[in-house]
């Protein structure tokens, strides 16, 4: 890594990034934060408590009568799908975007047992309420854990699969160490904007930020200056733990829709990448390698190798992103 490149990044993080003070708190569901279109509220009944599952819908003007789901990544929430989901409704999409449980608008459980499972019949109990009776379904990060495990439960309601730089494409806890949640959790309420811009410029974004990427990072660092910032953190960790200990990638063989991999190839993603040995820390989230793995794992996989992107190809290289994903579903 050259001298330039190491200034460079940090004068992003610590120059351009601005200061905390800069930063709104927002409480656990988002209340003062706008999302692009209105916001609805699904319940659920999980372990004998009830919480609210916010989600979006966009409708087309001139519906071809098709569906598509879209499933959100950890750090991050259904707002990000603006752009994705306007250009699928001109297309005559009906797209339906959901924060999970534990994310965005929705509740943030303190008591509860994750799994993908569970959060799989959650959207599945959400789609069932309107009506939907087969989708395509885009997972992007842990949206595509999620994305899949969905379409193991529900084969014949899942016409076609898209992977957006999905993570779980190695099981990471054959190499990282494992941290309990309380560990996690400690870690969590270290939390700041420096630091979490600092791991997406490394990790997401190959060193190369943009000002558009800010509001994605500014919203998580929101929360950190919040009241509400513990429970967050907490629920963070539990969802953590669900990622760490619920591997997909040993079932990619068992799925029978046609699937499509839309692979960022500067991503460098891993779960707990930073306690792993140094032997094998740099050989973590290597996506261009993943990627081929995984398109060989699933039987009817196309994949398409995006250059000079890294985790959000939807954000950092829309129209490289969505030419494919238009044809894929047509």
């Amino acid at each position: 890594m050259s001298v330039r490149f190491v200034l460079l990044s940090i004068l992003l993080v610590f120059g351009s990034f601005g200061t905390q003070a800069q930063l709104k708190p927002l409480d656990a569901e988002l209340t003062t934060y706008s999302y692009p279109f209105p916001v609805k509220f699904h319940l659920v009944n999980v372990q004998r408590q009830e919480f609210k599952m916010a989600y979006m819908e966009v409708t087309p003007q001139k519906p071809n009568g098709k569906t598509v789901v879209l499933l959100h990544g950890k750090n991050f929430n259904g707002a990000y799908w603006e752009q994705t989901a306007k250009d699928l409704a001109k297309n005559g999409y009906r797209v339906i975007i959901p924060d999970q449980i534990g994310f965005g608008k929705s509740s943030k459980p303190q008591n509860i047992q994750y799994s993908f499972q569970m959060l799989a019949q959650n959207t599945k109990g959400l789609l069932d309420s309107l009506g939907v009776t087969s989708a395509a379904v885009l997972g992007h990060s842990m949206g595509g854990m999620l994305a899949t495990r969905f379409a193991l439960m529900y084969p014949e309601f899942t016409q076609k699969l898209i992977l957006e730089n999905p993570i779980g494409l190695e099981d990471w806890k054959r190499w990282v160490p494992y941290q309990s949640i309380e560990q996690v959790y400690a870690n969590e309420l270290k939390q700041t904007q420096a630091g979490i811009k600092k791991y997406q410029l490394e990790n997401y974004y190959g060193g190369q930020w943009k000002p558009e990427y800010d509001k994605w990072a500014d919203l998580l660092a929101g929360w950190t200056i919040g009241s509400d910032y513990p429970k967050i953190a907490w629920n963070a960790a539990l969802t953590y733990d669900m990622v760490f200990t619920q591997p997909v990638v040993y079932e990619f063989d068992q799925l029978k829709m046609p699937t499509l991999l839309i692979i960022g190839q500067r991503d460098r993603t891993a779960l707990g990448k930073a306690n792993a040995p140094a032997q094998v820390k740099d050989k973590l989230g290597n996506y261009p390698v993943l990627g081929k793995e995984a398109a060989k794992k699933i039987p009817q996989a196309k994949l398409v190798e995006l250059e000079n992107v890294g985790h959000l190809p939807h954000i950092e290289a829309y129209n490289r992103f969505l030419e494919p994903f238009l044809a894929f579903l047509k």
